[in-house]
């Protein structure tokens, strides 16, 4: 996991506010996205939301994250299925305790407000989420 980086140069100092009437900051929005991926998906396409370029960071991140975990729990039963049950057991479990972490982890920053950024798929939220 890399350290946080600084907000993209959106002109904004800091994540523009919300709304009023919406009822989340942006912090809250970010944090909330990492839930599940149906709540980043309806942050991407909710305005004011979808022009918050830490939300969208966040949301991005968060549906990358959760297709990684799908990846690797259906790559670990393919391939280690014939190891024996143990051997699955074990890798599999260790697989999901490191993502459960780094789940757990970008909320915490999330609800900070920090662009911390997981490897490979936060580079990638992060060029969507600039653009």
């Amino acid at each position: 996991m890399s350290a946080q980086i600084p907000p993209a140069s959106t002109g904004y100092a800091v994540s523009p506010p919300v709304a009023a009437s919406s009822g989340l900051s942006p912090n809250a929005a970010s944090a909330i996205a990492y839930l599940t991926f149906i709540p980043a998906i309806i942050f991407l396409l909710m305005e004011p939301y979808n022009k918050i370029p830490l939300v969208r960071f966040h949301s991005l991140q968060s549906i990358g994250l959760s297709l990684v975990w799908f990846v690797f729990h259906v790559a670990a039963s393919l391939l280690l299925t014939p190891f024996g049950f143990l051997m699955h057991a074990f890798l599999s479990g260790l697989i999901s305790l490191g993502l459960f972490i780094a789940w757990l982890i970008s909320i915490v920053k999330a609800s900070q407000g920090q662009w911390f950024k997981l490897p490979i798929i936060g580079d990638f939220a992060l060029k969507q989420a600039q653009s």
